[in-house]
Formats: structure tokens, C-alpha cells, sequence
């Protein structure tokens, strides 16, 4: 019956609208009518779509002239760790610095800002910025006697601890290696680098953040991502997250819309709130498990089917192994859950691919769409099994022009040819969800289009783009920020295309993307965000 008096009303004329705008370039992402003029907001819903006389008809109660910019749907960001990036806005910052002299300068200064005993986390530094020689916490104990320091490298598969934190958490020359991690070590003593699995002996010992701070942290990174056009966001989180945001949303504070999964090893769990009280409203939504095969190619953990090119000895490491993968992954499609799992080397991406087919061969068909994120390091027979085994690809386009700078020289150009292989895998019939994986790059999905389309790495020393074979058109990067993401959560019928009926969640930028050069991309702006009907940013 609902679908009836639904399907009833659609065909009626609107009679009201909210909030128009008009005398844009608008791109809906609907392949019946990609282009229009104008579009109407009533309450949270879309109304009009069409030409700037129809939408001026309803009498909005509010009309933005756009004077030629361009609207789109709102952007998804299909991969972020949104209160860890709360957090890092306000913590000290070391993504930029170029010399590890400046690295101690700034946790240095930070240090004088807050009281002794204050731990000092996230930092998100770059070796790469200086050369690659990794730090140590002999940096950093002269000038942080009473400050525990665990800072952490910019993709979150390595941290840097100072003497105050190994000692905080009982790490030593006698502590054992982790298994799926590492603790370098320098004539047998911990240097203050922990990778991937090691992370959590340091992390254990990080005091909790009040409430207050936790809410706060939530606030903060949904101002900045308004202001960067995204309206939902895919969270790779935990547990302790989700209650963040179920608190915000019991207090009607949500601005982003949030599809928030929680670890795959606690599928059981999820499957039993799953069924205890379903999977939540467009604001805030659960079903989904998110994984982890291998680390990352900075941190040289990335599981690769052949050794490093600078490494000759190392061919990365498994978090968890095969047989685990496998367990929770075909539990949790058993319980009709939503898996997706990180895979960045090329045999870790193969290992996830095998066991992505198994499963689905064993649990039989259904509209299960495994995700795997970053899908970085691609090998050639692997690229047409995405469009086949129906696997989504969710990556960062940003990640392409970051690591470009260097990656060459880890994995050799011919290796290369397969990272960040947009274009090869929408060949493949794959469906592509684009996101940041912020913190770890910026939340800025006109950056990522800027990135997909030039594949100019950061340096500018590749003006023809990196690996340029793989780059791809403006629209398709639109499609893959909007309505990619949307396939990738399950809610392509309610958002990621501008269509009446839909949410009315939708972004204005000051110009045209299809139309300017590839290379001006970064230079354009958002002009107002959208979040069911509500403007949640709007630039002076």
C-alpha cells in the first residue's frame, strides 16, 4: 500500500519546495536525465528537477541562485574513521613536515600547550617527507620527559612511541613480537616503532577520552566534512564508535548521515543487535564488518605476492590469517551481513578475492556485495575477477597521487601499472565507491576527483599523471563519489542521484568540473552543502 500511494504521488505535480536553487549545472547522476537547471527541496525530500522557470514556479520559500555553478548529490565518502579525524583536527600536526628537525619542533611546541601527563596521539607524519628514514623516540625524550608520545604514521600502520609510552605500557627489550605486527628494534631495543598488530600494546595504555571530548570530536569532523560536500560517510570504526553516534542521534545532533561498521571478528555480536533491533534510519545504519588482510605499503606490511623492490628479503605480512578470514567472512554472509574487508597487496587482494568466491560459492546466491578496500596493488590476473565475482572496489583516489611520489621505488614501475587501477576496473563491469580513508588523507572529494582524473602526484613531478592509463573521466569519479557509494551501502533507491523522491542531499560548487580543465579541479570550492533539505554548510 505504500508503495502504491508512493508511486501515486510521484505523479502529482509538487505543490511546495523549502529551499530551490536555480541557474545551476545541475548533474543528477541519472542515466534518463543526466543534466538539469534547477532543483526543489521540500522538507527532506526532492521535489523538481528540471528547468529554472518550472522550479521558480513553486514559490520556494528560499531560492539560491547558483549564477552557473554546478550542483551535484551529495558526496559519499565510503571509507573514514570520522571520530579518529575529530580527533586529529585538534591534536598536533605533522602530516606536512619536511625534516625530521621540524617533526620535533612541532611535538615539541605542541607539548608546551598541554598540562604534563597529557598523552600526545595522532600526528599522522610522513618518513617520506625527509627521505624515509623512520624515527625514533631518542628524537623525542629530551624534549618530552612528561609527556607520554604516540604518534602515529599518516596511514595508521605504524606509530612512533617516546621513552614515557614504551615505559606507560610495559614495552621493553624483552617484549615479545606480535603476531601480524612488528617492534623495531635497534641492538635488540625497541626504536619506538610499532607496526600494525604490535600498534595495540601501546594503545591499551591511552588513557579513555571523556564523553565530552568524544561528542566533540564528532561535531568537529562533521563541520569540516560539510564544508567539503560530503553528506554520508561509510565509518571503518568499533564498538566504542557506535555509541558515539547512537548517542548524537538520540539527541538529534547528526549533520552527516552515517553507515557505521564495526570489527569483522565480532560478527556474532552484530548479527544478534542486528536482529534485536534492526539496522537503524537513514541518519544512522548498521550491518556492516569491516576487515583487515594486510597493512600498508608505506609501512612496508602490505602483503605482496613478490618481495619489495627495495626490500628484496620482505614480502609484507598478514594481520589475520586466511583461515580467520574465512571463518567470519562466511559466518557473517551467513547471517546476512555486510562484509568488507582491507586488502592493499597484490597477495592480499588475491587471498581476499579467493575467499570472497569461496564464500559466495558455499553460501549460494544473494545480493551479498563484498567490498574490498583500497584494492591497491592490483596483479593482471586478478583486475577481471572484480566485475566477475561482483566485488566493490572502494578506494581512495587521493591515496594515487600521495603515494605516486614514491611508490616506484617500493614495488618497481612494472608493479605499479596495477595501483589504483580505476580504469582497468571499471572495464572489468566493477562498481566503483570512492572515499578518503580519512584520517589518513584529507576528507576532500574534489582533491579525489582532481586526483582520479590527472593522476598528478603531490611533488608535480608527473604532470602527465602516474600510471595515466588508469585515470577516468570527471563523471565517472562523480559517479563513483555518489552513486557508487550509495550501491556500497545498500541505498542507491534513496540517495546518490538527484531524482524526485529522493533525499534531498546535495552539494553546490562555485563551477563546472566537466567543463574546466582537469588541472583547475583543486582550485574550485564548495558553495553549500545539503543534508535532507538542511543546509549543514554554506560558504559567505
Amino acid at each position: 500500500m505504500a508503495a502504491v500511494l508512493l508511486a501515486c504521488d510521484m505523479n502529482q505535480p509538487p505543490s511546495s519546495a523549502s529551499l530551490a536553487i536555480v541557474n545551476a549545472r545541475v548533474w543528477t547522476g541519472d542515466s534518463a536525465r543526466p543534466w538539469a537547471e534547477a532543483i526543489a527541496i521540500n522538507g527532506d525530500t526532492i521535489v523538481a528537477v528540471g528547468s529554472s522557470a518550472e522550479v521558480r514556479k513553486l514559490g520556494a520559500e528560499r531560492v539560491v541562485d547558483a549564477k552557473g555553478g554546478m550542483v551535484t548529490p551529495g558526496f559519499i565518502d565510503s571509507h573514514v574513521h570520522f571520530v579518529t579525524g575529530g580527533f586529529r583536527l585538534s591534536s598536533v600536526q605533522l602530516r606536512d613536515a619536511k625534516t625530521p628537525e621540524e617533526f620535533v619542533r612541532r611535538i615539541r611546541e605542541f607539548a608546551a600547550t598541554v598540562p604534563a601527563g597529557t598523552w600526545i596521539t595522532g600526528g599522522d607524519w610522513d618518513h617520506e617527507q625527509w627521505g624515509g628514514a623512520l624515527p625514533e623516540r631518542s628524537w623525542l625524550d629530551s624534549i618530552t620527559p612528561e609527556h607520554p608520545v604516540w604518534v602515529n604514521r599518516l596511514d595508521g600502520h605504524m606509530a612512533l612511541a617516546n621513552s614515557a609510552a614504551l615505559t606507560a605500557a610495559n614495552v621493553s627489550a624483552a617484549t615479545r613480537d606480535v603476531e601480524g605486527g612488528a617492534i623495531v628494534r635497534a641492538n635488540g631495543q625497541p626504536t619506538g616503532i610499532l607496526k600494525d598488530n604490535a600498534q595495540a600494546l601501546v594503545d591499551r595504555a591511552v588513557p579513555e577520552v571523556p564523553e565530552v571530548l568524544q561528542d566533540r570530536a564528532l561535531d568537529t569532523a562533521m563541520t569540516y566534512v560539510a564544508s567539503n560536500g560530503v553528506t554520508s560517510v561509510h565509518n571503518m570504526g568499533s564498538w566504542w564508535e557506535l555509541g558515539i553516534f547512537e548517542r548524537a542521534r538520540a539527541a538529534n545532533r547528526l549533520r552527516t548521515r552515517i553507515y557505521a561498521a564495526v570489527p569483522l571478528a565480532t560478527w556474532e555480536r552484530l548479527r544478534d543487535t542486528v536482529q534485536a533491533r534492526g539496522t537503524g534510519d537513514e541518519w544512522l545504519r548498521i550491518g556492516a564488518l569491516k576487515g583487515f588482510v594486510d597493512g600498508s605499503l608505506g609501512s612496508h606490511t602490505a602483503a605482496m605476492l613478490e618481495p619489495f623492490t627495495d626490500a628484496p628479503n620482505d614480502r609484507g605480512l598478514f594481520v589475520n590469517t586466511p583461515d580467520d578470514l574465512y571463518a567470519w567472512t562466511s559466518g557473517a554472509d551467513k547471517a546476512g551481513l555486510h562484509v568488507m574487508i582491507h586488502a592493499i597487496g597484490d597477495r592480499a587482494i588475491r587471498t581476499l578475492l579467493d575467499t570472497y568466491e569461496r564464500v559466495a560459492t558455499e553460501n549460494g546466491p544473494r545480493d551479498r556485495r563484498f567490498r574490498m578496500e583500497h584494492a591497491q596493488h592490483i596483479a593482471p590476473a586478478d583486475m577481471p575477477r572484480f566485475g566477475a565475482l561482483g566485488v566493490i572496489a572502494s578506494m581512495q583516489p587521493y591515496h594515487a597521487i600521495d603515494d605516486g611520489r614514491w611508490a616506484d621505488r617500493v614495488i618497481g614501475p612494472e608493479r605499479a601499472k596495477g595501483t589504483y587501477a580505476f580504469h582497468s576496473l571499471i572495464n572489468s563491469g566493477a562498481t566503483l565507491a570512492f572515499g578518503s580513508d580519512w584520517f589518513v588523507a584529507p576528507p576532500t572529494p574534489l582533491e579525489g576527483i582532481y586526483a582520479a582524473v590527472t593522476r598528478r602526484t603531490l611533488d608535480d613531478r608527473n604532470p602527465g599523471g602516474w600510471v595515466p592509463e588508469q585515470k577516468i573521466t570527471v563523471e565517472e569519479a562523480l559517479r563513483a563519489y555518489t552513486m557508487g557509494s550509495a550501491v556500497a551501502s545498500f541505498e542507491e533507491t534513496r540517495k546518490g542521484s538527484l531524482v524526485r523522491g529522493k533525499l534531498a542531499d546535495l552539494v553546490l560548487i562555485d563551477r563546472d568540473l566537466t567543463t574546466i580543465a582537469p588541472e583547475a579541479i583543486r582550485d574550485a570550492s564548495i558553495t553549500m552543502t545539503v543534508v535532507g533539505g538542511r543546509v549543514v554548510f554554506e560558504r559567505e
